[in-house]
């Protein structure tokens, strides 16, 4: 039989005479070389028993992508910085299942917690245990229902709704939850409302979809509907933060990024967007074990 390249968790468990649970410690503390792929733990054999010689030091710092959900000043700032990262924005939850599983490096969150009031931090916790992960505060955004340009004035309250076209945004999405959440509190639920069947994965597709007439609202951002000139109905102030894999956060490529974001082309791009608040940029939320 061949030898395997790469070898499961309970093989090197075997190989150092440690238990399963010793292994997993060292990955989280980035003292062996590992990789994850679609969420499983392997460990290359070479790396390894290079690395147990003590012939080599490999880097197993998380991949250079941003999950989760899409800001547009963030997403501009990606791409204005140079800084190299990659992105994949398809939901706060979506975001914190792949940085969980090693698919992502960052992920950007904004998942009201009704209990608390809070955002993103009950999440963040619960879903990331030991693993070395920070929260910091990207920025406070006006969230709220981005409505075609005639009905500006018409649409007010969850009430006008009806009979209205609504573009909805995936399950997973933070403004999902939030919409879902003030559309209860108005006595109201997603059956009371007339759907279309395409899903808006972006904040940049919940805008299109109305500018483009396929919709009349969608839940989405002040600077989405700025973008696309259409009307806008405030409902709350959320903050939008980055849970970011420790070692990621020192590593150039976001480096480059918060530098980039201290910037006076950021903060004019954050006033030229609307709706920002970037007062906190960087503010550390929480820091995981």
């Amino acid at each position: 039989m061949t030898t395997p390249e790469f070898l499961t968790t309970k093989e090197v468990a075997g190989m150092l005479r440690v238990k399963e649970r010793k292994v997993y410690d060292m990955v989280a503390e980035g003292g062996i070389p590992h990789r994850r792929i679609t969420g499983k733990l392997l460990f290359p054999r070479a790396e390894l028993e290079a690395w147990l010689s003590g012939k080599a030091v490999t880097s197993t710092s998380a991949p250079n992508v941003i999950a989760g959900s899409h800001d547009p000043l963030l997403d501009w700032a990606i791409r204005q910085s140079g800084s190299g990262l990659a992105t994949l924005f398809d939901g706060s939850m979506d975001g914190i299942d792949r940085l969980v599983s090693g698919d992502a490096g960052a992920a950007g969150m904004h998942v009201y917690e009704p209990e608390t009031g809070d955002w993103n931090l009950g999440v963040v916790k619960d879903r990331v245990g030991a693993a070395p992960v920070v929260l910091i505060e990207w920025a406070k955004r006006q969230q709220g229902l981005i409505v075609a340009p005639d009905l500006a004035g018409v649409i007010s309250r969850f009430a006008d709704l009806a009979g209205r076209r609504v573009a909805m945004r995936q399950d997973k999405a933070g403004a999902a939850v939030l919409f879902n959440h003030l559309l209860g509190k108005a006595g109201f639920s997603s059956d009371d409302l007339r759907i279309i069947p395409e899903i808006a994965r972006t904040e940049t597709e919940a805008a299109a979809a109305i500018a483009a007439g396929q919709a009349d609202v969608a839940p989405g951002l002040e600077a989405a509907a700025r973008q696309f000139g259409l009307g806008f109905v405030p409902t709350m102030i959320e903050r939008f933060d980055l849970a970011i894999e420790r070692r990621l956060w020192f590593e150039a490529p976001f480096q480059q990024l918060l530098a980039f974001a201290q910037s006076q082309k950021f903060s004019a791009k954050a006033v030229e967007l609307g709706g920002y608040d970037i007062s906190q940029i960087g503010r550390v939320v929480w820091n995981g074990p």
